[in-house]
């Protein structure tokens, strides 16, 4: 084997032009999924200590600039297959800049801030030189990552500059910076979109949207059982360990639903509008998770004869009906499933409006009323397709 053909050695290939290119997820990339493990959960902490509109708001930003320093490094490690040395360096370097942003999380609205926003800014200014390591190599898509390298490059100074205004300025030019980087992908006759060669593996993004799913879901798990140690599980009454149960089977049945319906599949074309449908899709979905992982923490504080807490409520509660109105939409970009001819439209309208109304409903009854409530919206929407699907499939056995 020729030594420009090792895959230490071998320079960035546009993946129409490798011929021996798989789909599956590559370790680094696994690798660097591992810091937001960690980033997800500081999120979740941060919101669950800042159960307000103002720390909602920095939760959602915080969340969404960590969702884009892993999303846009996926769809560069979908349009390109690169593994070699170099990759791995800036890889690594890419790792340390989310380490930095995770660990400015608790004080994101004081004293971190600065920390954060430098480290989003070094995050884009290494994906502009992956974009410019692929334009040496990949004549043919020299005009898109020379676009790529040069947005990146203008916005991570920009995003560099944020740390060095003061609150509220700062966050206000930081959004907006995030506003302009996302248009740039969604305006017609402007965005990277209008290139043929901006095109993922398709198989690929599915993969790493489950995956990441996957973490998200998992830190409800996470949260669930550390708060219960914390508690101490031999503190605790029988009622709060059957609402810890309660919390457990509702983060594995949201996984459930996510899989069933839409994980790991293709999106249905290529089209622009779709491909931004799936990528936002995706986006609002796991915000949402994060969301119901934080509500159901405070299964574990509470018996059944209490009210449950208002501020968990109204995120897990609207958590859920974003969850399902986002996997309602994704039914509709992706390729078709025998399952979401059974998971239609009635379905995920009841448990929208399900969950919100369970929302003013707790302030008012025990939490095993509302938890019975919010588990209804929940557990439809796999327990009503399943038997419209029994009911089809035992009439018909061939």
């Amino acid at each position: 084997m020729a030594l420009k053909d090792h895959p230490m050695w071998r320079k960035p290939r546009h993946h129409h032009d490798n011929g021996q290119m798989h789909h599956h997820v590559h370790w680094t990339d696994l690798f660097y999924d591992l810091i937001h493990v960690v980033t997800v959960f500081l999120l979740g902490n941060f919101l669950s200590d800042h159960l307000d509109l103002q720390g909602f708001m920095v939760f959602v930003g915080a969340f969404i600039a960590l969702w884009y320093a892993w999303g846009e490094l996926s769809i560069f490690n979908s349009i390109y297959v690169s593994t070699d040395i170099w990759h791995r360096i800036i890889m690594s370097m890419m790792i340390c800049t989310v380490m930095f942003m995770a660990a400015a999380i608790p004080a994101i609205d004081g004293k971190g801030w600065a920390y954060f926003a430098i480290g989003f800014a070094a995050n884009r200014a290494l994906i502009a030189a992956l974009y410019f390591r692929a334009r040496r190599t990949n004549a043919s898509s020299h005009s898109m990552c020379s676009e790529q390298a040069r947005n990146f490059s203008v916005f991570s100074f920009i995003f560099a500059g944020s740390a060095l205004l003061p609150a509220p300025y700062a966050y206000w030019v930081f959004a907006a910076a995030m506003v302009a980087t996302q248009a740039l992908y969604m305006i017609p006759k402007i965005s990277v979109l209008r290139f043929d060669r901006f095109v993922p593996r398709s198989e690929h993004m599915a993969e790493r949207f489950a995956l990441l799913t996957l973490i998200v879901l998992g830190e409800g798990f996470f949260k669930l059982v550390v708060t219960l140690s914390a508690e101490g599980i031999y503190k605790v009454q029988p009622d709060v360990l059957v609402n810890f149960v309660f919390g457990g089977v509702s983060m594995f049945v949201m996984c459930w639903i996510y899989f069933d319906f839409v994980g790991n599949a293709k999106v249905k074309d290529s089209r622009p509008s779709t491909l931004v449908k799936w990528w936002l899709a995706h986006l609002v979905l796991m915000l949402c998770g994060v969301m119901v992982g934080v509500a159901l923490a405070a299964e574990v504080k509470i018996g059944f004869w209490e009210p449950y807490p208002l501020g968990y409520a109204a995120v897990g509660c609207f958590g859920l009906a974003g969850y399902i109105a986002m996997l309602w939409t994704l039914q509709h970009v992706v390729e078709h499933r025998v399952a979401s001819d059974f998971g239609r439209w009635d379905v995920r309208l009841f448990g929208i409006l399900l969950a919100i109304g369970c929302f003013y409903i707790v302030p008012h009854v025990p939490s095993i009323v509302g938890n019975l409530i919010w588990g209804i919206a929940l557990f439809s929407q796999i327990v009503w397709p399943l038997m419209r699907g029994w009911m089809t499939f035992r009439k018909d056995p061939d």
